[in-house]
């Protein structure tokens, strides 16, 4: 009998094969390495830790028909070589220098965990060189760590921890992190954590320690394009802590609370990467926020 895992693996496959013949160009932005994609009105589609563009594998080749989509790689991600003085700081530079030479219109920034924070602070620095923001699981401070007093040494503590990892031990938590965190589907794990494990170990531990250096709620208020968060809820995760669906993307809009045009939408069951668990509410969600996004730029002139 043809079991569920076995179509989620087998529709997975087929995803990768038709993203790995999608003809695109290549080019680099300072420190980020970008693939072009289709034709129309653009999108910068950026990824989150130990992520590339795979992560937009089920979700590009729609995109395509009617937009420009620029799929980012980060330096040191999905088998990239680490840009020893690349920060999260150097990479707004290199955003807006593809903005810029590209010579793009209010493009929409779609982005995945850290790529959403990257994007919401992008936002606060930048807000009148974008259309919006679309941002899956990425918050203006990681979540668990609001009210944190010492955020250096948050950040040199999970620095420490992570950037002294043999490979195997960090193929061995990309695993553990996809079947607990990443997805619910077991199969679906398994392949995510093959290919997050081409990262370089040292260069996801200091992007994570600098992801937990910062708290972006203070400048919220400047940000004055839509922003959509997505919020992926699986019930079972969240029993132990009395959480609900509800209760989730409550907590998620009191994260971003100040930003005056923001929509949380939450999806499940699912796990961070959610445009994998449930494809079709996925894209029907993107839909709405770019709608939403289209329609903003409309009254705005």
């Amino acid at each position: 009998m043809v079991t569920s895992r076995f179509l989620a693996g087998f529709v997975l496959a087929l995803s990768l094969l038709a993203f790995t013949f999608c003809e695109a160009a290549s080019f680099e932005s300072g420190d980020l390495l970008i693939e072009k994609h289709g034709g129309g009105p653009p999108l910068i589609l950026i990824p989150g830790l130990s992520s590339g563009p795979w992560v937009w594998e089920t979700t590009v080749n729609r995109l395509v028909t009617k937009h420009t989509v620029y799929l980012i790689t980060l330096p040191g991600f999905d088998g990239r070589a680490p840009r020893k003085d690349a920060t999260l700081d150097s990479l707004h530079r290199d955003l807006l220098q593809l903005i810029e030479s590209q010579q793009l219109c209010k493009p929409v920034l779609i982005a995945h965990s850290l790529g959403g924070t990257l994007s919401n602070e992008f936002d606060e620095r930048h807000t009148t060189s974008i259309a919006g923001v679309i941002a899956v699981d990425g918050l203006a401070v990681f979540p668990g760590t609001e009210n944190a007093t010492d955020r250096q040494a948050l950040a040199a503590a999970m620095r420490t921890q992570m950037v002294n990892q043999s490979h195997e031990r960090f193929i061995a938590d990309q695993q553990q992190y996809m079947r607990t965190i990443g997805s619910i589907d077991a199969e679906t794990a398994h392949r995510l954590a093959e290919l997050s494990s081409r990262s370089d170990p040292a260069a996801v531990a200091e992007f994570t320690a600098q992801l937990m250096m910062l708290d972006l709620r203070p400048q919220l208020p400047s940000i004055k394009v839509p922003v959509l968060v997505v919020s992926p809820f699986n019930a079972p995760d969240f029993a132990r802590i009395g959480m609900d669906e509800t209760g989730k993307s409550a907590y998620y809009a009191r994260l971003l609370e100040g930003i005056p045009k923001l929509e949380i939408i939450s999806i499940s069951p699912a796990r961070h990467f959610v445009m994998f668990d449930q494809p079709e509410k996925f894209f029907a969600t993107i839909d709405r926020g770019l709608a939403q996004i289209a329609a903003n730029c409309a009254d705005s002139h």
